[in-house]
């Protein structure tokens, strides 16, 4: 597989296609009543974010929901894990997109003690049979594993943490996976063994070139929801009646916002 990037104006003009093509699979769930569920997990700073920011850009937010939980409460510690998960899943004619998923258990928490092992090895029996019931009950489920080279993540890692506007994206437990990245390695090999099944095997993305991988993985995912294209009905802007004597109240009423955009036209012409 050849490491070379993807021009950006290809990039752009392939992506914009695809995303068009998620707009009109998004119509035919929303007809069909389909329940989809899509997960996205892999390697800190792999890209599953910004491929998950790409696949909803253009879909209704009350269609498509980003699901990315945060740490666990104490309450739900307490409960049977995947509980925490279900009230998230899709009604009929909804798409839900897992940044990460119940997979933190086979990762992050086995990794970094957060769980026993006891439940650990809990959570690789049950996950396929969660699954299978998931997708016997009519749900269309693809996991997708990113993942980067070691180089390449620490690169990424050195970017955020200088670039104020991402450093939000760097916790402390990413910065250990540099140190712990055989323990990752071993954890997803053997979260494969247990959980890479029939009814939904896992589908790797490297992703060391994000706009390669990005397109990689809305071309799969199309690829995997059986959709057609749904006539959809010509929407009829009407012609705005005459006026009956409305008078708008004057303006020095009212409270704007300072107008500091205004300075830009300044800008603009130096």
């Amino acid at each position: 597989m050849t490491d070379s990037r993807i021009p950006r104006r290809a990039y752009e003009q392939e992506l914009r296609r695809l995303q068009a093509q998620l707009v009109d699979m998004q119509a035919w769930v929303q007809a069909s009543g389909a329940r989809i569920v899509v997960i996205f997990e892999g390697r800190d700073a792999a890209g599953k974010g910004s491929t998950v920011k790409r696949v909803s850009e253009y879909l209704n937010p009350r269609v498509t929901r980003i699901v990315a939980l945060p740490t666990p409460t104490e309450r739900e510690r307490s409960q049977w894990y995947f509980q925490r998960y279900v009230p998230h899943l899709p009604a009929a004619g909804e798409i839900v997109l897992m940044d990460r998923s119940w997979y933190n258990r086979a990762g992050v928490e086995h990794v970094m003690g957060y769980c026993t092992n006891a439940e650990y090895h809990r959570f690789l029996h049950q996950a396929p049979i969660f699954e299978r019931m998931l997708v016997e009950d009519g749900i269309l489920l693809l996991k997708y594993w990113f993942s980067v080279s070691p180089d390449e993540q620490e690169a990424r890692f050195r970017s955020r943490a200088e670039d104020s506007m991402r450093r939000w994206k760097l916790s402390p437990n990413d910065v250990l996976s540099i140190t712990k990245w055989e323990d990752y390695s071993r954890a997803k090999d053997s979260m494969f063994v247990h959980t890479d099944i029939p009814e939904a095997p896992w589908h790797e993305v490297p992703s060391v070139d994000k706009r390669r991988s990005r397109i990689n993985v809305i071309s799969h995912l199309l690829s995997q929801i059986p959709y057609d294209v749904v006539e959809r009905e010509d929407v009829f802007i009407p012609p705005r009646p005459p006026s009956h004597g409305y008078e708008r109240p004057p303006r020095n009423l009212e409270n704007y916002v300072p107008d500091v955009a205004s300075r830009l036209l300044d800008e603009g012409g130096r």
